[in-house]
């Protein structure tokens, strides 16, 4: 036999070739849709995460826009927390977000904001003396309030924040 005739015998692929090229474009593909998917649930946790930064700033915005005490003088000797019936609709002062969840969740004017269906934002709120803020104090014995927000979706927990209150001067 001739050297040329031995080439035209080999021409192809042998099955053990083409099993194996076969099994590394699998392998590839596979690890392609495994990253797919990894990188959907990740927009899809940022997405969230990033609503829930919204709707956090928003209760901030509101906490800092209302009095700090309530402005009705027939209320004046109320112990802190909502006046009113749930949801709370009526909000005049600052503890009247005192533990109260809004579902679906308000914006910075207490408005609720019907098209973010699934959202909720549970509001409580501490006293802290003013000379360690890391001490709870009774509800009302202090100018500085500690307001703690947790936001859900779906009743799953997405982000929990808090800032303080103080008093403010009237100028």
């Amino acid at each position: 036999m001739s050297l040329g005739h031995r080439r035209s015998a080999r021409g192809g692929f042998s099955l053990l070739e083409v099993a194996v090229a076969t099994a590394i474009v699998g392998i590839a593909l596979a690890a392609l849709l495994v990253a797919v998917a990894s990188n959907t649930q990740v927009n899809e946790a940022g997405r969230r995460l990033t609503h829930a930064i919204f709707l956090a700033q928003e209760i901030r915005e509101w906490t800092l826009a209302l009095p700090f005490s309530d402005p009705d003088v027939w209320d004046a000797n109320n112990p802190p927390g909502p006046d009113g019936t749930d949801p709370h609709v009526f909000v005049d002062d600052l503890d009247d977000l005192m533990d109260v969840t809004y579902a679906p969740p308000r914006d910075g004017q207490g408005q609720a904001i019907d098209h973010m269906a699934g959202w909720s934002q549970a509001i409580s709120m501490t006293w802290r003396d003013p000379n360690d803020l890391s001490i709870p104090i009774t509800p009302g014995s202090s100018d500085v309030i500690y307001v703690q927000v947790n936001i859900a979706y779906k009743d799953q927990p997405v982000l929990g924040t808090g800032w303080l209150v103080t008093r403010r001067e009237n100028p």
